[in-house]
């Protein structure tokens, strides 16, 4: 039997139920959440890509890339992440890397097609003196007409303060899973410090990249906690990074089976429709994905996606196998945003 569907006007939707209206909003309730998860699958992807219509091009893909500054030696315990001093992975640990480095990276990153770059830091949160390095490779990135990300654990008020004024775009430090599975994965930071670093990056101006993981080991419930409080989150995130775990030999999930495809299809689907407004970004995980899993993602709203040959210590699909799914597809990059 097939859900009730109906268009009601040319800027809703009613579909098992639930209404949509392409809005942004941040009071929806769990229950509307499972529902919108449990609808036959075609009715969640014609109401994803509804909803993703109302605000972007359906065939422009924003394109990121990430640059791991400072690799491994990470004090924390996250039980997914191969750059914890905890676990024998064979990431050994780096220093932060040079101003010269880095502007050549955001270089070649350009050149290559990317809009925004990342740099992401292994660090439990900077010292003072990492952040003052930081900023200045903030300015040169800006200078070469990149926007800028950043993922360098928790922030203080005042680094927050210190990465804006440099002119950080976007500041990502994710949620992870829901707050009733979280105590199962990490244990040297709480969900609280996680949104109280959220706060920070608000209050200081900048815009707000903030996601999950899915395939921890969490269930169906996990996933809809999590969306629930991306979606709570006032404004919401303007970027969602869905990471499927990579399982790392060496850390606690290695021998973690990887959640149903579908499964997958569907978190990005609800993603798309509660947070109608911010990009969806396929990361971690992508590299093992047919082009056929990634094609029905972008159809469940997903569009933006990291490009380069490696995502932190994690394996990402090559350059050219990017462009020839594009083509196949009949996708292309996102235009560049002036960067100020």
């Amino acid at each position: 039997m097939f859900s009730e569907m109906r268009q009601t006007k040319s800027t809703s939707l009613e579909i098992g139920g639930i209404h949509l209206t392409g809005i942004a909003r941040s009071d929806w309730v769990a229950e509307d959440i499972a529902t919108v998860f449990d609808l036959p699958l075609n009715d969640l992807l014609y109401g994803a890509q509804w909803v993703h219509r109302q605000h972007f091009n359906p065939t422009a893909i924003q394109v990121s890339t990430l640059l791991s500054i400072k690799t491994g030696g990470c004090p924390e315990d996250c039980a997914y992440c191969p750059q914890s001093v905890r676990y024998s992975t064979g990431v050994e640990a780096q220093d932060l890397m040079s101003l010269d480095e880095v502007t050549r990276a955001a270089r070649e990153a350009k050149a290559a097609g990317a809009t925004r770059f990342c740099m992401g830091a292994a660090f439990r949160g900077p010292k003072d003196a990492q952040v003052e390095r930081i900023a200045e490779m903030i300015c040169e990135v800006k200078a070469i007409g990149l926007e800028t990300c950043a993922t360098l654990g928790l922030l203080t008020v005042a680094q927050a303060e210190k990465l804006a004024c440099a002119g950080l775009d976007f500041y990502n430090h994710n949620l992870d899973t829901s707050e009733s599975f979280y105590p199962e994965i990490i244990s040297t930071r709480t969900y609280s410090d996680r949104l109280r670093t959220l706060e920070h990056v608000r209050a200081a101006g900048m815009k707000v990249c903030c996601g999950g993981i899915v395939g921890l080991g969490e269930d169906r419930d996990d996933r809809v906690a999590l969306l629930h409080a991306l979606a709570s989150l006032e404004p919401q995130p303007e970027s969602v990074p869905i990471n499927q775990l990579v399982p790392i030999p060496g850390t606690p999930l290695a021998d973690r089976k990887a959640i149903d495809s579908l499964e997958f299809v569907r978190t990005v689907a609800v993603a798309r429709i509660l947070m109608p407004r911010a990009h969806v970004r396929l990361s971690a995980g992508r590299n093992e994905f047919s082009d056929e899993l990634q094609a029905l993602c972008f159809a469940a709203g997903a569009n933006s996606i990291f490009y380069g040959d490696e995502l932190l210590t994690t394996g990402n699909p090559e350059r050219e196998a990017d462009r020839a799914l594009f083509g196949k597809l009949g996708l292309a990059p996102e235009p560049a945003r002036h960067s100020t």
